[in-house]
């Protein structure tokens, strides 16, 4: 039985804390998992940004001993509905609408606010004894028996597995020599807290309007997080705009359904693009996250997605060890792979259609697309079956993602 040395996660963001619980709570306290992440000397989290967590990913959350903590915060999306139009249109017909549950009592989603789940994972990920470093992963050499890594403080770690979950510019991807492919889109996303006047009742809405989609997610109060879609040049210029004139930019796209609304934090735009890495792993080293692949926000899948990697890759290697085998061996890796690169392709081939056949003028597209959501709107088997989908629960589902202990 081969001797199993330390984990060491690079990255303490949503992923590397919560594959770092995972690991911690599988395997026990006799094999060593450090995270290492400068941001982890930022606490309490100050990240103003909000995230749609799906069901299989909340029941992660759950199992982790994470969700009681952040579920007073967390607010249950009831139902959502997708409308279809311009921007001057003065009525936004309702095309599709989803009941918010996946199974009795069981919302499809939360709406979650960043700093609280990142402060709870991070106290989490001490009381199970996981080492959290604020400093850098300064250099790695991988060899048949392990990988050595050297921290930016000059601590030097002797360890079966390297897990890269340090985001898109990924360093320890590129050292690893892995080569991703994707592209940029001409859009920026625009992210903005609303306090509104009047209650939302747990109600998200998508509204697809020709930059892009104008999404209105639902968080506790009277306020919704916003991902605004736009072309990069009016996303610069929006939120360049003064109080007064963003005002007058966001009431166009928001309206007056909920009242008089104000912007209650700075808006800021994020420029939007896609890619996947080549492959998810090297030689002792893993990609988790957004280090392995960025998708449009259109479905709200993108943490999500990188949380499937997590229960995925912390499955495979609990299994590894309860089978005595060595945790960072070339076949326990490429099981995560198998596993994970197909259905990262596929919604990616999902998200970059339907940000092509939404986010444009046409009024073919426009037609097509409307009948499309129409039909779907008056077939509830289907309507099921893309609630199943994009609560995370679809497919082979890691034990974790149904809320079963490693």
């Amino acid at each position: 039985m081969p001797a199993q040395r330390s984990i060491v996660i690079c990255g303490g963001a949503f992923a590397g804390l919560a594959l770092a619980v995972a690991l911690r709570q599988g395997l026990g306290p006799d094999i060593p998992v450090i995270v290492a992440d400068p941001a982890l000397s930022q606490r309490p989290s100050r990240d103003p940004r909000a995230t749609a967590i799906v069901a299989a990913c909340r029941r992660l959350f759950e199992t982790l001993g994470v969700w009681g903590q952040v579920a007073p915060t967390a607010q249950p999306i009831t139902d959502m509905v997708v409308t279809d139009s311009k921007l001057e249109d003065a009525t936004r017909p309702v095309f599709l609408t989803f009941a918010g549950n996946v199974e009795p009592g069981e919302p499809f989603a939360h709406m979650v606010e960043n700093r609280y789940l990142i402060d709870a994972l991070a106290a989490r990920a001490e009381a199970e004894g996981v080492e959290l470093r604020a400093t850098a992963v300064s250099t790695s050499e991988s060899r048949p028996d392990g990988v050595s890594v050297r921290l930016a403080d000059g601590t030097e770690i002797d360890a079966s597995l390297l897990v890269a979950a340090d985001g898109a510019r990924s360093r320890l991807r590129e050292r690893a020599g892995i080569a991703t492919h994707g592209w940029d889109y001409d859009q920026s996303g625009i992210v903005v807290t609303v306090g509104h006047e009047r209650e939302h009742h747990g109600r998200a809405e998508e509204h697809f309007l020709p930059a892009g989609p104008f999404a209105i997610l639902p968080l506790t109060g009277n306020r919704s997080s916003l991902v605004w879609t736009e072309t990069r040049k009016d996303a610069a210029r929006i939120v360049a705009l003064n109080e007064e004139q963003f005002h007058a930019e966001l009431e166009q796209r928001f309206g007056l359904h909920l009242g008089e609304i104000k912007a209650i934090d700075k808006p800021r735009a994020f420029p939007l693009g896609y890619f996947v890495a080549r492959s998810f792993i090297a030689e002792r080293l893993a990609l988790i996250g957004d280090a392995a692949h960025v998708i449009h926000p259109i479905a709200g899948q993108g943490l999500n997605m990188g949380l499937k990697d997590v229960a995925a890759l912390a499955e495979v290697v609990v299994d590894a060890a309860r089978l005595g085998i060595d945790l960072g061996q070339a076949d326990v890796l490429e099981r995560y792979q198998r596993w994970r690169r197909f259905d990262t392709m596929a919604m990616g081939v999902a998200t970059n259609s339907l940000n092509f056949l939404f986010s444009n003028e046409s009024t073919l597209l426009r037609t097509v697309r409307d009948i499309g959501l129409g039909l779907v709107d008056r077939a509830p088997p289907l309507k099921s079956m893309f609630i199943r989908q994009a609560a995370g629960l679809s497919g082979e589902v890691p034990r974790l993602l149904k809320g079963e202990a490693l």
